[in-house]
């Protein structure tokens, strides 16, 4: 059968609610198997859409990383738009209060710290605090579905933020849909939910495979390939080093003008060979106001299906400190949600003190970090509320 998201199943199957008051989360990330906004495919099909509402980027699934996003109005559909990153994350009564059905579309990442997993969180949250039903548009995550191939950490107790709400691997390798029951269940919301399931996914099998054009979920992710690395290039955010941003090789390259290229490459070649190929290439980034050529090295991943996207990202990492001991710096990634953009680095990792571990000796580091990446009980924990073979 071929893969069906579920907005298209749902606007096939013409719901007994269609015509009741429907508030909508969602971005122009959401679309249907033919491209369709999912928000204009609705009203199209008639359902009775009569607000909505956006996540970190915005509607338009454009605004600049870690932004605030204000309210407006929606060009396509003439509907308000209420901003879940601005001043708030969660829907106020005084939101709700005029509608029936708290619907949501928003492709996602499979990565814990990628924003919109914790914005479905806050909605179902508010469905069961409003007495809202919440229906969950569910789509595959772009990661594919095998929970072998989940990484940690696990997320620390002292270090809940918005990029990282609940304890779930880095890598968790579930849908939105399948987390959404998950933590409906273990944060005991019990709201009113339902998921509108994917028709012919196979849970084992990555984006590559859905043969459907990509869709940008955030201006940094551009295609599947930069969305692959993303769950290790991320940490990079935390350093002085870029990782593309505003550039066609956002989260597929990492530069900076001080690099020991021929050093990076034979220690890659040494190293990490097996997992990634790596070619030099200067690019230019926005540095002080002005576009600085700056070189770096382009990364492609060799095999995407077995790819350990957090180990190989943060040995990476770990091997371009030891390399540039004095050039290398970490700092901060003032957003949002994190205003001083203190502590970067742990709030990803989900590990105290993280930039700490980066001090120890290659082996001792490799030691603490295979022991960190453990992620045994996640199996047990998220299996009965898997919902595809």
């Amino acid at each position: 059968m071929p893969l069906q998201f579920g907005i298209d199943v749902i606007i096939k199957n013409e719901p007994d609610w269609k015509k009741l008051r429907i508030a909508m989360l969602t971005n122009d990330a959401a679309k249907t198997k033919t491209g369709i906004n999912s928000r204009k495919a609705l009203m199209d099909a008639g359902f009775n859409l009569t607000k909505l509402f956006s996540p970190e980027h915005g509607i338009n699934a454009i605004g600049t990383d870690g932004a605030l996003m204000n309210d407006g109005q929606d060009e396509l559909t003439g509907l308000p738009i209420i901003s879940l990153y601005g001043e708030k994350y969660m829907p106020t009564e005084i939101d709700v209060n005029d509608i029936d059905i708290m619907l949501f579309d928003i492709p996602d990442a499979g990565t814990r710290f990628y924003t919109y997993l914790w914005s479905m969180t806050y909605w179902i949250e508010a469905a069961a605090k409003y007495n809202k039903q919440v229906i969950i548009l569910d789509r595959p995550n772009p990661l594919g579905g095998s929970i072998a191939m989940s990484e940690g950490p696990m997320l620390d107790d002292g270090l809940y933020s918005f990029i990282g709400r609940f304890n779930v691997p880095i890598k968790h390798q579930c849908t939105l849909g399948e987390l959404a029951q998950y933590f409906n269940k273990t944060q005991s919301w019990n709201a009113d939910l339902k998921v509108i399931k994917c028709e012919g996914l196979n849970r084992d099998l990555l984006f590559y495979d859905w043969n459907i054009r990509w869709s940008n979920p955030s201006p940094a992710l551009q295609n599947i390939e930069a969305t692959v690395l993303y769950p290790g290039l991320c940490f990079f955010e935390a350093t002085n080093i870029s990782v593309g941003r505003g550039t066609p090789y956002s989260f597929e390259w990492i530069g900076a003008n001080w690099f020991n290229l021929p050093a990076i490459n034979m220690v890659c070649q040494n190293i990490l060979a097996k997992d990634f190929k790596i070619e030099t290439l200067s690019l230019p980034i926005l540095l002080d106001g002005e576009n600085i050529s700056t070189k770096g090295i382009r990364i492609k991943v060799i095999e995407p299906s077995n790819y350990d996207a957090v180990l190989c990202g943060l040995l990476l990492l770990k091997l371009v400190k030891d390399i540039h001991p004095n050039d290398f710096k970490w700092a901060t990634y003032p957003t949002n949600a994190n205003p001083s953009g203190e502590n970067h680095l742990s709030l990803l990792l989900g590990v105290p003190n993280a930039e700490s571990i980066f001090d120890l000796p290659l082996q001792n580091w490799l030691q603490q970090i295979s022991i960190l990446l453990r992620v045994e009980d996640w199996r047990s924990q998220i299996e009965p509320f898997l919902i595809y073979d």
